[in-house]
């Protein structure tokens, strides 16, 4: 108990830090790229991430080019699994509603 006392007190408790949680593998849907990095907050995970869309040049000079959009929703799970099948869900709909208009500025 003090030693978890300490540690909250010096920054010694990762689940208490904020900050992004190392990015999920890669979950292909039509093709898109869905990748979940929560946002850790007092002990939750915040669904967040990004959805990329890679566009193949001519296979020549043109290098490779990746469409991004960051995907964040105000939604807090307490389990980082949990967090990514909801990231997925929700980024698979988002997809289904938007598709390449969400790469629109």
């Amino acid at each position: 108990m003090f030693k978890k006392l300490l540690s909250g007190l010096f920054g010694g408790d990762d689940d208490a830090t904020p900050g992004n949680a190392p990015a999920a593998e890669p979950v292909e849907y039509s093709g898109y790229l869905i990748i979940s990095e929560p946002a850790k907050e007092g002990g939750q995970y915040r669904v967040s991430g990004w959805i990329r869309k890679p566009l193949t040049g001519d296979g020549e000079e043109e290098e490779d080019e990746v469409l991004e959009h960051r995907f964040e929703r105000s939604d807090m799970v307490p389990g980082r699994e949990a967090c990514d099948e909801l990231m997925i869900s929700k980024a698979q709909r988002f997809i289904d509603e938007l598709g390449d208009d969400m790469f629109a500025r």
